[in-house]
């Protein structure tokens, strides 16, 4: 697969790392649908990069349906899955104010990881249409996992687990979908400088860069993307993780 030739979806991506990936897909060449809540900014990244978009509840399987068959009818099919849509939470499991609250762990976890997988599974129904390549591909999926779902910290039990479940879905996911020709990939990054970490000081943004080896710095949504961009166009990458984070190991 050459991004060239790539028709992508790609969720969360009027910002962050999916707005990073959709510019470096649209950059090099892809045509790019854009799935996200976010209408105005969606809408927005999208025009700059000469792309499309469909206003998407990843957890909501009508929205996912529509938003596929809006991508569907505007690039004439899929080819790659990106999947970038996600939210953090913060709470130990037993904490001052009680124990974790239900709900905040069910949202974390049907964002995460039922969103990823409900995108997937009907990007991937899509991809198996199409007519293969000489090596029999057919698509690829990229998941976003994170080194939580490894080494979580405290307070990250729901994002941990929501990520771990990517992870571990991986390479079934893949040995699903092998007989299509449609491979399965997941990142783990580490800290990377997004809307999640903008809202925090420039004090606190230091003190968790400290914290890398090498290079002592938070990642840039530029090389997530970069990464994504890579994996489509290796077509013997299949069924892994990798992590992406400076050899970060959280405590």
């Amino acid at each position: 697969m050459k991004l060239s030739t790539t028709a992508a979806v790609i969720t969360g991506g009027a910002s962050g790392l999916g707005e990073a990936t959709a510019r470096h897909f649209a950059g090099a060449g892809a045509t790019v649908t854009l799935l996200d809540r976010d209408a105005e900014r969606g809408n927005r990244v999208a025009k700059e990069i000469g792309g499309y978009f469909a206003e998407t509840d990843v957890t909501d399987e009508a929205s996912v349906q529509a938003a596929i068959a809006h991508a569907m009818d505007k690039m004439g099919r899929i080819s790659a899955c990106v999947n970038c849509a996600g939210i953090a939470s913060a709470c130990k499991t037993v904490g001052r104010d009680g124990p974790h609250p239900l709900d905040v762990f069910r949202r974390t976890v049907d964002v995460n990881l039922v969103g990823t997988f409900n995108v997937s599974r009907l990007a991937a129904f899509e991809m198996a249409k199409n007519d293969p390549e000489p090596d029999g591909a057919r698509g690829v999926i990229v998941n976003t996992a994170s080194v939580a779902a490894i080494d979580g910290q405290k307070g990250q039990v729901a994002y941990s687990a929501s990520k771990g479940g990517i992870v571990g879905m991986t390479l079934p996911m893949a040995r699903d979908l092998a007989q299509s020709g449609i491979r399965v990939m997941a990142i783990a990054p580490g800290i990377f400088m997004t809307p999640m970490l903008e809202t925090l000081s420039e004090e606190v943004r230091a003190q968790l860069a400290a914290d890398v080896p090498c290079p002592a710095r938070l990642g840039d949504p530029s090389e997530y993307a970069a990464l994504a961009g890579f994996i489509t166009e290796c077509g013997y990458m299949n069924g892994e993780l990798i992590r992406l984070d400076g050899a970060l190991r959280m405590r």
